[in-house]
C-alpha cells in the first residue's frame, strides 16, 4: 500500500498569482494554483492521501490585510472560506497567525473546516491554546497520527496587547520527545507537521543560525526523536525534498509556489504497517490552471481589494521610486527618508529605524496609492517608541552592519546569512536622526564610525527616544539591545494605515533625502 502526504505552507493569504506590485499580474504562485495540484494528486494517488497545511495562512498579503483591517467589521470568514475549498486533513499554527491578535485568530479557526493540530502553544493549564495536540486518522486500514508543532518565533507576539496573555510555549523538540513514542504505540504512521525549519545545513550538518532563539529546530528534531515517519516543515520559505536521518522531509516554499509530496510504501507487519520505501517531491505550481471553486468564491473579494489598492492618496513633488532595493539599502533614497519622517512625526522620536523589507517593492509612484503602500510596507505591525542609550544605539548599528560583507574582489555584497536559507532583508535597518558610516571592510562589531547626533558624537550614557516597528522593539531579528521593557509608548495601528493617514494630512509630498548614512568598503 502507498500513503501519499501532500502539504502547503506559508501561503500568507496569497490566493492569486500576484505580489500586488502591478495590477493584473500573472505570477508563478498562488493558492488558486496549488489547489489544482493538490486535487490532481489526490485523484491520481494509488492509495490513501493525507493533506496538511503547515501554517501562516492568515496574514502576509494585501488581501489578508484588507480582510483583517480594512473591511468593516474585520472578519476572517472571506479568507477562511477560500481555504475551505481545499480538503485538508489537518492544519498547523504558524507564527503569523497571531499578527492580528488572538480574538481574530479564534474567529478564523472557528470558521475553518481544517482540524487544527497544535501541541506546543498552550494556555495557563498546559492545554493546547487552539485545536488538539494531534489527530489520529484511519485510511485504508492504516492508523495515521499527525502531530502539530510551531516555531518559537510565535513568541515575538507574546507582549503585544492584542494577544492573550495566557499564551505559553514549549519547544518542538521537547514536546515531540514526549508524544512521538506514545503516538508510535497507538498508530502505524507518525507524521510531524512543524511550522519551523532547519537550523543546520541539510548536507553538512553545519550550524547555519544561532541556537539561542530556538526559531528552527527541525534538524535537532530528527536527530534526537526516533519514530517519526515523515516530517512536514515550513517557516523558512524554502523548497525542500530530501531525506534526513532516514526520514522523508518536505518544505513547499511560500505563497503557494509549490506543493510538498511524500509517498510512503507500507508493508503489513504484526497486524500493523511499517514504512519500507519512501520518495519525496516538491511540485511547482507555476504551470497549473486556476482552481474553479476558489476562483468562484474569491472573484468578488479580488475585485474589491483591487479597487481599494487603486485609491490615490497623495501627489509627489519629485520622485519616491527606486530601481534597485540593493542600492537603496546602501544609499538613502527619498522613499526611505519619507518613511522615517512618518515614524518620527507619529511617535515624537529623536531617531527612527526602518527597512526595505524585500526586493519586490520599488517605492511610491505618483500619485501614491494604497497599492504602493501595501507592496512596500508589507507587514501589519505598528510602531513603538523605545528609550535607549547611546550604547544600545551603537550595538544596534553594529548589528545592522552585519548585513554587508566583502567579496573576494573587494566589492560590498550582502552577507549570505541574510538570504540563505531564508530571505531576511527585513533585518537590515537604516536610521534617521543621526549620522553614521558603515565601514564594511572592518571586523564585525567595529564597523560603525563617525556616529553623531545633532552634530555631536554619541555618548554611551546619552538617552534617545527611537521609533521602530513593534517586532524590532521586542528584540525581533536578534536585536537584543531592544527589549519590550524599554518601550515607553506604542501605536498599534498597522504601519500601512499610519502611512495612509499621514498622506491624507499631507496631500503633497516633497521627495528629499539628507544622505545621513554612508556604506563604504
Amino acid at each position: 500500500m502507498q500513503l501519499t502526504i501532500l502539504s502547503t505552507s506559508d501561503t500568507h493569504g496569497y490566493i492569486f498569482p500576484t505580489n500586488y506590485v502591478k495590477p493584473r499580474a500573472h505570477m508563478p504562485f498562488g493558492l488558486i494554483r496549488a489547489a489544482t495540484v493538490i486535487a490532481a494528486e489526490q485523484r491520481a494517488a494509488p492509495g490513501p492521501t493525507i493533506t496538511i497545511d503547515d501554517g501562516d495562512f492568515l496574514a502576509g498579503s494585501p488581501l489578508a490585510y484588507y480582510v483583517a483591517q480594512v473591511q468593516t467589521p474585520p472578519d476572517p470568514l472571506p479568507l477562511t472560506r477560500i481555504y475551505n475549498q481545499i480538503h485538508y486533513d489537518a492544519a498547523v499554527m504558524g507564527n503569523h497567525e497571531f499578527d492580528y491578535g488572538t480574538q481574530y485568530l479564534e474567529r478564523a479557526l472557528n470558521a475553518t473546516e481544517r482540524p487544527i493540530v497544535n501541541a506546543n502553544i498552550l494556555d495557563n493549564a498546559g492545554r493546547p491554546l487552539f485545536g488538539q495536540r494531534y489527530r489520529i486518522i484511519e485510511r485504508g486500514g492504516v492508523k495515521i497520527a499527525i502531530l502539530g508543532l510551531t516555531t518559537r518565533a510565535v513568541m515575538q507576539w507574546k507582549n503585544h496587547a492584542n494577544v492573550a496573555n495566557d499564551v505559553h510555549f514549549r519547544t518542538a523538540v521537547s514536546v515531540a520527545k514526549e508524544l512521538v513514542p506514545y503516538l508510535k504505540k497507538i498508530a502505524d504512521i507518525v507524521i510531524v507537521a512543524y511550522h519551523g525549519g532547519f537550523e543546520r545545513s541539510l548536507k553538512t550538518g553545519k550550524l547555519i543560525e544561532s541556537l539561542s532563539n530556538g526559531e528552527n529546530e527541525a534538524y535537532q528534531l530528527l536527530e534526537e526523536v526516533k519514530g517519526i515517519d515523515a516530517l512536514i516543515t515550513g517557516h523558512q520559505h524554502r523548497k525542500i525534498a530530501t531525506t534526513l536521518f532516514g526520514v522523508p522531509v518536505t518544505q513547499p516554499g511560500y505563497r503557494g509556489e509549490a506543493v510538498g509530496k511524500i509517498v510512503l510504501d507500507l508493508t503489513p507487519v504484526d497486524g500493523g504497517y511499517v514504512v519500507t520505501v519512501h520518495t519525496v517531491h516538491v511540485i511547482d505550481t507555476k504551470s497549473s490552471k486556476f482552481d474553479e471553486a476558489i476562483a468562484t468564491h474569491s472573484r468578488q473579494l479580488d475585485k474589491t481589494v483591487d479597487y481599494w489598492l487603486a485609491e490615490p492618496l497623495a501627489q509627489i513633488n519629485g520622485d519616491l521610486t527606486f530601481k534597485s532595493a540593493a542600492k537603496a539599502r546602501m544609499v538613502e533614497t527619498p522613499y526611505t527618508e519619507f518613511i522615517q519622517r512618518v515614524q518620527l512625526e507619529t511617535m515624537g522620536a529623536d531617531i527612527s529605524a526602518t527597512s526595505i523589507f524585500n526586493n519586490e517593492g520599488h517605492g511610491f509612484e505618483n500619485p501614491i496609492t494604497m497599492r504602493n503602500i501595501m507592496t512596500n510596507y508589507v507587514y501589519p505591525d505598528g510602531l513603538a517608541l523605545e528609550l535607549i542609550t547611546g550604547k544600545d544605539l551603537k550595538a544596534a548599528l553594529e548589528k545592522t552592519a552585519t548585513y554587508f560583507t566583502m567579496s573576494a574582489d573587494q566589492q560590498i555584497v550582502v552577507n549570505p546569512a541574510f538570504y540563505s536559507p531564508k530571505l531576511r532583508h527585513y533585518n537590515y535597518d537604516m536610521y534617521e536622526g543621526i549620522n553614521y558610516q558603515i565601514n564594511v571592510a572592518q571586523p564585525i562589531g567595529k564597523r560603525i564610525s563617525n556616529l553623531t547626533y545633532q552634530g555631536q558624537p554619541v555618548r554611551d550614557e546619552q538617552e534617545f527616544k527611537i521609533a521602530l516597528n513593534r517586532y524590532r522593539a521586542g528584540g525581533g531579528g536578534h536585536y537584543d539591545m531592544f527589549q519590550a521593557d524599554k518601550i515607553i509608548a506604542e501605536n498599534k495601528t498597522p504601519m500601512s494605515q499610519i502611512i495612509a493617514d499621514y498622506l491624507r494630512r499631507h496631500p503633497v509630498i516633497t521627495a528629499e533625502a539628507d544622505q545621513n548614512f554612508t556604506v563604504m568598503p
